[in-house]
């Protein structure tokens, strides 16, 4: 099984454990009494299943952007090949002001 797979699957299984976890605690805690609903619903297991079911989709791919995004190199020369960045030097310049004329009514 190619790496990349395996990672994938690694971090789907390790966002729904996440989802397990908070949704066990958003029952626990009765957040906007969502666990009241649930414990007090005889088909309160259907909407506890949806939640981890759900929140396990969206814990698992963030995982899995999180360790993607990780991988990257970077592309930053390491050594002193760089150009060095310009300095920027004021030069004066004359200017003459002119006045304005203000028309009065």
């Amino acid at each position: 099984m190619p790496e990349l797979v395996r990672l994938y699957i690694r971090s789907v299984a390790f966002g729904f454990g996440i989802a397990v976890v908070f949704t066990a605690g958003v029952i626990w805690l009765d957040v906007a009494g969502v666990g009241h609903l649930i414990l007090a619903s005889d088909i309160g297991w259907v909407a506890a299943a949806m939640m981890v079911f759900f929140n396990g989709i969206i814990f698992g791919a963030v995982q899995f952007a999180f360790r993607i995004m990780a991988m990257a190199e970077d592309d930053a020369p390491t050594g002193g090949t760089g150009l060095r960045d310009g300095v920027l030097i004021p030069i004066p310049v004359e200017a003459t002001a002119k006045r304005r004329t203000t028309q009065r009514r």
